[in-house]
């Protein structure tokens, strides 16, 4: 026993709670996907949700991958069976959602024959070491995305659920300059528009993405998507139970967003150079469009391609108001950074940005939990620490509510109760 207690305290996983002594996973965080072992997360303080009171020194039991309790220390009592893990001192939120990601860098190429362990490496450096259990990719292509997405549900390898809308669809001649010379699938017609977006659905996207405008060119104007065009695009998916996302590079795209009924919007719109007035956000609100700020992008984008550091800040400005403004308003907001497109994985800048526009910890956490949840469907089963959730946690290394840096600093993830990340640190 001795020895055993001696190993466990140099790894820095031995807790003796209640009476009991259980090992923690090791550093590498992986426990196995199969392994069905019951947990209680100890000694933390919990954010059930981003309206709820915080659990001070709480408890959090797991078990089948769902939570079965949350309270305070004391009050809950942890089952013999129950592998312990002393999370004092930490921080306990529901896993989070990145509603813009991207799984469309060369390496994720040939993704049903990557080796597993390969795979499972770029899963965890870009989504689940930032406590995702949860992402919506935003364009790539289908197929190659749903052999990701097959390999985690499968359990043969770790990582967050996915949804995907496949490549995204374009106007006439409307392919972004910024991804040739790969041309995105066009929509010429109404006609069209409805066969691609039943053949892309029925082929298993989850939702479907347009360019209501198109930066086909670096120098001339975007290409607006004509709005029969759109207006057909979004019926059919909404007719076949699907929402629509929209990139909607200027004013102009946000209003043909707006007049199709699209669901969600994909950025800002800094390109315009306009900032959103109070009737543009009124409009927005009304028809309960959500917004995915992706503001750490525009500096990544524009550095690239060698713009002054006036036009950046310029450009960041105008994102900042546009996110505020809906914000204030009351706009549901969707946590997203276009990671993949961004070969910066940490989303650490976009949490500073967020707060720079006004938005709580408690705003930010909504968008990273209940608000997609709730936008993509499945708020009755995740998003909150509460009995019948399912087991999707973040746990951090420090308190959001007094440093926004805390949601990057993720010490494990737990996805339906099982460690799919677990920092050195942890």
């Amino acid at each position: 026993m001795r020895k055993l207690i001696t190993r466990c305290l140099l790894l820095v996983v031995v807790v003796v709670i209640s009476g009991y002594c259980s090992l923690a996973p090791s550093a590498k965080g992986q426990l196995p996907f199969s392994n069905s072992v019951d947990l209680a997360l100890v000694g933390a303080k919990i954010y059930p949700s981003p309206t709820a009171e915080a659990i001070a020194n709480g408890v959090v039991l797991i078990s089948n991958s769902k939570i079965t309790a949350v309270g305070e220390n004391g009050t809950i009592e942890i089952p013999p069976r129950s592998q312990v893990v002393d999370c004092t001192g930490l921080t306990l939120t529901a896993g989070f959602w990145n509603s813009h990601v991207h799984f469309s860098e060369s390496k994720w190429q040939n993704a049903s024959s990557l080796p597993a362990s390969q795979l499972a490496h770029q899963i965890q450096e870009m989504l689940t070491r930032y406590g995702f259990t949860h992402v919506v990719d935003t364009g790539s292509y289908l197929e190659n995305t749903s052999a990701i997405k097959q390999r985690i549900d499968s359990r043969e390898i770790s990582g967050p659920s996915i949804r995907t809308t496949g490549l995204p669809l374009v106007p006439p001649n409307g392919s972004p300059f910024y991804v040739a010379p790969i041309r995105l699938p066009e929509l010429p017609t109404p006609e069209e528009a409805v066969n691609l977006v039943r053949e892309r659905i029925r082929s298993g996207a989850d939702a479907i993405k347009i360019f209501s405008a198109s930066p086909a060119s670096p120098d001339q104007p975007a290409i607006v998507m004509p709005l029969d065009i759109a207006k057909a695009a979004v019926a059919t998916a909404h007719a076949m139970g699907k929402l629509v996302i929209a990139h909607p590079t200027n004013n102009a795209g946000l209003n043909v967003a707006l007049e199709a009924g699209v669901d969600v919007l994909a950025h800002t719109t800094p390109d315009g150079r306009e900032p959103w007035d109070e009737e543009l956000v009124r409009k927005l609100h009304s028809a309960q469009v959500a917004l995915m700020p992706t503001l750490k992008l525009w500096r990544f984008e524009l550095e690239r391609n060698g713009a002054a550091e006036e036009t950046v800040e310029e450009f960041i400005a105008i994102a900042l108001q546009q996110l505020s403004a809906y914000s204030r308003a009351g706009g549901e907001i969707l946590f997203g950074t276009d990671v993949g497109y961004i070969t910066d994985y940490d989303p650490n800048d976009e949490y500073i940005l967020m707060a720079e526009a006004g938005m709580t910890f408690r705003q930010i956490l909504g968008s990273l939990t209940t608000a997609p949840a709730k936008r993509f469907g499945l708020f009755e089963k995740t998003s909150r620490i509460a009995p019948g959730m399912d087991a999707d946690i973040a746990i951090l290394g420090s308190d959001p509510a007094t440093d926004v840096h805390a949601f990057s600093n993720v010490r494990s993830t737990l996805r339906a109760g099982k460690m799919i990340y677990q920092s050195h640190q942890a």
